[in-house]
């Protein structure tokens, strides 16, 4: 179920028997989250080997689910992210679908089987969910087709890099462990926090990382393959940044509350992302007021 990876960062988080519900396919409630959601947060690996995330959009239904390991997506929809690499069949994809409007997601991995008839094909490898902690409840506008994103190259973080991250509440974080048998490959997880919960310390990001469900997928990608992207939101302005860099994981260093430990990330490359979404405001309702990080 777990790859070595994994396995060594429960142990070294000292968590013993871990027992995951992961399926090779997708179960039904699955299938149906997906078609109804307009975003959906994608993982791949670029030509230089550094893992990607980003965010897919459409109206309702974009998504569709032929059978129980297949998930399509329409390819202008991908096309709309000119910093996603191209596509092709056998590349590895994580694939994360979140409602913000009520604090469900559900993950999948996978690998592509192609593009037939304006389409991408992913073949589910991996199905599983995850509870709703520590997701910010908020409603988001409809997507809107006209909405172009804009991107912007940053040799650092510049002044209003560094307030977004301040006032982030949302991370996504892909990562990607090599395949070992049925184990391994892409992989996006989300994080969230009150804002403030991501601290810019030491030219580095130090993200928290709390209770969870112990699988330790993230983590576990981390110690076999430390190179990382951080998709940072900002909902209210409906933007982002994308940062690439290099994680290291701070086993013995537990916060308050219900940090177990840190991890950070060096940034070496970003961009920041303007018009990814339409702007959601600040009508936002936090999972947890004393609380600053997720599973």
């Amino acid at each position: 179920m777990f790859h070595s990876g994994e396995q060594q960062a429960q142990q070294k988080a000292g968590y013993q028997q871990v027992r995951a519900a992961l399926y090779t396919t997708m179960p039904e409630q699955h299938r149906l989250f997906y078609q109804g959601l307009e975003t959906f947060y994608l993982s791949v690996l670029d030509h230089d080997g550094w893992p990607v995330a980003a965010l897919i959009q459409g109206a309702s239904g974009f998504i569709a689910s032929p059978n129980e390991t297949q998930l399509t997506l329409p390819q202008d929809a991908l096309e709309a992210v000119p910093y996603l690499p191209a596509l092709k069949a056998g590349m590895a994809v994580g694939g994360l679908g979140i409602d913000f409007s009520n604090r469900r997601r559900n993950r999948v991995n996978g690998v592509v089987e192609g593009v037939s008839d304006g389409r991408l094909q992913l073949h589910v490898q991996e199905s599983f969910g995850n509870c709703p902690q520590y997701i910010q409840r908020r409603n988001l506008a409809q997507h809107n087709s006209r909405r172009r994103l804009q991107i912007e190259s940053l040799n650092s973080l510049d002044a209003d890099a560094r307030y977004l991250i301040s006032a982030a509440d949302t991370l996504f974080v892909a990562s990607h462990a090599p395949r070992q048998g049925s184990t391994g490959g892409a992989d996006i997880s989300h994080r969230g926090g009150m804002p403030g919960f991501i601290i810019l310390k030491g030219g580095k990001l130090w993200i928290p990382d709390y209770t969870g469900n112990r699988y330790m997928n993230t983590l576990g990608n981390l110690l076999l393959e430390p190179r990382c992207a951080l998709l940072i939101m900002d909902f209210h302005q409906g933007a982002a940044l994308h940062i690439q860099g290099r994680a290291e994981i701070l086993w013995q260093m537990p916060g308050e509350g219900r940090t177990e430990r840190f991890w950070t990330v060096e940034p070496q490359r970003i961009l920041r992302l303007r018009q990814l979404l339409p702007a959601a405001g600040t009508d936002v309702e936090y999972a947890d007021s004393t609380l600053a990080a997720g599973q």
